[in-house]
């Protein structure tokens, strides 16, 4: 056998079909020949047999062929699974690889997406909201020429209120407390 051609999809799948069915074929035999060894030695008796040791007998011996029969069926299931497990771990795995590089790939470029719609979102409404307070506070018309109240803006320069004085006398500012010394913390403390 070509040790080359053993490593192609083509010939792992030759060789582990033909050893599957080798091995099933074998499991099947020796579940037949343990059958017929298993009635024919239950059959025959053997001189100062109790009643039922022939059959004890027969199932002793018969054990070892049903062992061989299992041990074939498991070679057989075995087969299968090396031929799954070459597709699976070598034959698929460069392709499988590559798929998540590109979906690895996708959702870093999706994150940094977000982040900069996000931010540059963030820089426009900030940018917006000052130009539109700085026009508002110089008296210039909004850009949208829409004005408080959705009124449209007149073309005129806004007029400024003189400074009206508080209608309340306000009382002049206390002196604050000064802070407490730590000493009279602890004078406190003795003195309990």
């Amino acid at each position: 056998m070509d040790i080359n051609k053993l490593f192609t999809e083509p010939g792992m799948r030759e060789f582990t079909a033909a050893q599957r069915d080798a091995h099933s074929e074998d499991a099947l035999h020796y579940g037949q020949l343990e059958a017929i060894v298993r009635s024919r030695l239950a059959q025959t008796p053997i001189a100062g047999d109790k009643p039922w040791s022939a059959r004890l007998r027969a199932r002793k011996v018969s054990r070892q062929l049903r062992v061989m029969q299992q041990a074939s069926a498991q070679a057989a299931a075995a087969a299968e699974a090396l031929y799954t497990g070459f597709v699976n771990q070598v034959l698929e795995l460069p392709q499988r690889r590559a798929e998540e590089e590109r979906a690895k790939a996708l959702r870093k470029a999706q994150k940094a997406e977000r982040k900069q719609v996000a931010a540059g979102q963030t820089a426009a409404w900030a940018a917006k909201s000052l130009h539109k307070s700085a026009a508002q506070l110089g008296g210039q018309a909004p850009q949208d020429g829409v004005g408080l109240a959705g009124q449209p803006v007149a073309d005129e320069a806004p007029v400024y209120l003189p400074p009206q004085p508080a209608p309340f006398a306000q009382a002049p500012a206390a002196e604050p407390a000064p802070a407490p010394s730590i000493a009279e913390f602890f004078l406190k403390k003795e003195a309990r």
